[in-house]
């Protein structure tokens, strides 16, 4: 067996999967523990963090506590697009549905220095839907959803960064940018706008 040795860019995949389930658990819990300074969970939804990870409303707890900030970048339950990509996937768990479960186990949080939830804005909703950036400090799972096929089921890359621009950093500036437009739940929810 051949192996290569990565330099420059390529250095930063650190492993892909055909699958968002093929990876274990363990790398995302590993990952969240690890994280010092800042947690960027940019996917549509979020839902499944609460159902891979053990007590992962416990460790956000801890993690806002030790002075981390921890953000949730959600896709707007009543908008437009959810809407869309609901009838695109046609399960019967919903995109809507996955949504306020993740709504529902942060507002079990409570308000909380350090924990930040937003809605992406209206205008970057298709681009949300359709690339998940999950942030671990200077770690990132990177999930790019093909057509119709549900979160889980698309593939996904870990990065780790090694320097600037590249994939790491292109890819953390996208969530930022969706970050940037974001607007905080409770300001309510598009109208059905898109």
């Amino acid at each position: 067996m051949t192996s290569r040795v990565k330099v420059g860019q390529d250095r930063e995949l650190v492993h892909s999967y055909p699958y968002r389930s093929a990876c274990p658990s363990t790398t995302w819990a590993d990952l969240v523990a690890r994280t010092t300074t800042d947690m960027l969970l940019s996917g549509y939804t979020n839902y499944f963090f609460w159902t891979t990870i053990p007590d992962f409303a416990g460790i956000i707890r801890k993690k806002i506590s030790s002075g981390c900030r921890v953000r949730f970048l959600l896709g707007d339950p009543d908008g437009q697009v959810t809407r869309q990509r609901e009838a695109v996937e046609g399960a019967a768990l919903t995109v809507s549905t996955r949504i306020r479960m993740t709504l529902e186990q942060l507002d079990r949080l409570g308000p909380s220095e350090g924990l930040d939830v937003r809605f992406s804005a209206p205008e970057d909703a298709p681009n949300h839907v359709g690339l998940s950036v999950f942030r671990f400090d200077s770690d990132a799972l990177v999930t790019p959803h093909l057509a119709r096929v549900i979160g889980h089921d698309s593939p996904m890359f870990h990065l780790r960064r090694h320097g600037e621009e590249g994939m790491f950093d292109r890819f953390a500036a996208h969530a930022e940018e969706l970050w940037s437009r974001g607007r905080d739940i409770r300001e309510g929810g598009d109208g059905g706008q898109a």
